[in-house]
């Protein structure tokens, strides 16, 4: 049986990218289609109020990234943290990516702020802190497309670091078996990349931009965290029985 995953997009893309990558949601949709376990999706642009309705049930919820401020107070962001909560509160599985792992550590009692680095962009490479049964294949370091210019300052209580590095030190963490995140974008392509990085050359500098641009020539294992996402969602809930 195939999962069902909610995946909630917490933005709209740039109008003159939408043509080619419509949104988050899909995305994500194209990354885990790509993965060893089956799953089908529902999308739910909660920046614009959409929510699933009451009643129906996934095996995860999963919060994408936003140009928006984890710790803004949008009342769109109050609003989808307090329905994290709930879920959370009832046991459900949640995933986070960028500003959707950050979103959730604040729930969860964890901190997340503008980071005193700037910004991150490109491919960034990370050590892995931990492993896991759902990390598999398994690594001992990743690599992620990023852009973001907040982070995770402080992880919620009882949660487990995963990957790190000098620039990013709370780049990923999971909550037992019910949350996962990653800074890094594991949805994202290298052309979206550079079409964001152009975009934002002016805002960036001269330095920055061409910086990001040469990291590009690398390649990423977005593939191999969409993979230990589902892994992760798959494996039953201890004291819950699994609906997959």
């Amino acid at each position: 049986m195939s999962l069902r995953i909610c995946i909630l997009e917490t933005d709209v893309l740039r109008p003159e990218l939408t043509a080619q990558y419509q949104g988050y949601g899909r995305m994500f949709e194209q990354l885990f289609s790509r993965q060893p376990i089956a799953a089908e999706f529902r999308v739910y642009n909660v920046m614009n109020g959409e929510y699933p309705p009451e009643g129906e049930t996934f095996d995860a919820y999963l919060v994408t990234g936003s140009k928006a401020d984890s710790f803004g107070s949008d009342p769109w962001i109050q609003t989808l943290k307090a329905y994290l909560l709930k879920l959370y509160e009832r046991g459900e599985k949640l995933l986070g990516v960028c500003f959707g792992h950050q979103l959730l550590a604040l729930v969860l009692g964890g901190k997340a702020e503008r980071a005193d680095r700037g910004w991150g962009l490109g491919i960034h490479r990370y050590s892995l802190a931990a492993h896991a049964p759902w990390m598999d294949p398994e690594v001992t370091e990743l690599t992620l497309l990023i852009s973001h210019q907040d982070q995770v300052t402080a992880l919620p209580e009882g949660a487990t670091l995963i990957a790190s590095s000098d620039f990013c030190p709370n780049a990923a963490y999971h909550v037992g078996d019910q949350v996962l995140c990653f800074q890094g974008h594991p949805e994202f392509v290298h052309d979206y990349s550079r079409a964001l990085l152009d975009a934002r050359q002016d805002v960036l500098g001269d330095e920055v931009y061409h910086k990001a641009v040469a990291s590009l020539a690398t390649e990423h294992q977005g593939d191999l965290v969409g993979e230990w996402m589902m892994r992760f969602v798959k494996q039953p809930r201890k004291g819950k029985q699994s609906a997959a």
